[in-house]
């Protein structure tokens, strides 16, 4: 079980670990680890249905979440080589969606119970509660791609700020201070000082985390409004980030020909491939700064 802890310690906030522990309940009943998940592949499919995920929804190629590598782990308890490398991202996100859940199951006043949750994973309960997190799920998906730039430039951060969980501010090249931060329209900006308390905009990023792609083009409609905005608050950069996989990039483009680049969430959280490249190349000359040293 110490493994199990300490693992449960890296992937799940104490606050829900305080409201499993309420119930007398393990923690990983409901929360996905990588030594469980190692010990008994299969037991992916448990935490996919407990979430509320139809197969085609949770390993499909167009579901944006870019976790089909993962579907012979449930399948036919087998985990591949890059299915093992991944799988510490993979409880992360698991870890994250479940807590949505948790926080649905307060809100709807039911009882946290090992009856309940099993019952979760054979009726549409599940859904219902991750479909009414709406709102939730948009703010996760700023807050991960925000994860995925601190990890990126977080090396270079200044001295005494790293308690700041809003905000990332380093020193570019030209020994100027430049602020990564959130706001509110745009999603994520990026802000150079030039003089005290004058600041140059760089770039606007929004977020659109959602994964229904029948209504991706409608994000992309909103997202373009920010843009025409921050455009007129003099952002030199727009980016897009969206959840959804399979895009007609030429029509996305089209939609919001603001958006200089289109990113996707899923393969931003993965942290490698030529999209990620691409995202953390332009990022680090945004900012002005050296990669991370290699270990």
């Amino acid at each position: 079980m110490t493994k199990i802890d300490s693992e449960l310690a890296k992937f799940v906030p104490g606050s829900d670990l305080s409201v499993m522990a309420a119930a007398g309940l393990r923690a990983e009943l409901i929360f996905a680890v990588p030594s469980i998940l190692q010990e008994n592949p299969e037991l992916v499919g448990y935490y996919r249905l407990l979430l509320g995920y139809s197969q085609k929804q949770f390993y499909g190629r167009d579901s944006g979440f870019g976790v089909g590598h993962f579907k012979s782990m449930e399948e036919k308890g087998r985990i591949g080589a890059t299915a093992f490398a991944d799988i510490e991202d993979m409880c992360e996100a698991l870890c994250a969606a479940a807590s949505q859940l948790l926080r649905g199951l307060k809100d709807f006043d039911l009882e946290i119970s090992k009856g309940g949750l099993e019952d979760l994973s054979l009726l549409t309960l599940g859904p219902q509660l991750r479909g009414g997190a709406n709102n939730s799920r948009g703010s996760l998906g700023i807050t991960q791609v925000f994860d995925v730039i601190e990890d990126i430039v977080g090396h270079a951060r200044l001295p005494g700020e790293e308690e700041d969980t809003s905000r990332i501010t380093v020193k570019s090249a030209t020994g100027r201070s430049v602020i990564i931060r959130f706001a509110a329209d745009p999603d994520i900006v990026i802000q150079e000082e030039v003089l005290p308390g004058k600041y140059l905009n760089a770039v606007a990023i929004e977020v659109k985390s959602g994964t229904d792609a029948s209504n991706i083009h409608n994000r992309i409609g909103e997202a373009e409004k920010s843009h025409q905005k921050a455009r007129r608050e003099g952002y030199a950069e727009c980016w897009t980030v969206i959840n959804v996989g399979g895009l007609d990039m030429d029509k996305a483009y089209a939609e919001s020909p603001t958006t200089n680049h289109f990113f996707t969430l899923a393969n931003l959280m993965r942290k490698e491939g030529q999209e990620f490249e691409n995202f953390r190349s332009r990022l680090l000359s945004a900012v002005s700064i050296a990669a991370k040293p290699e270990n």
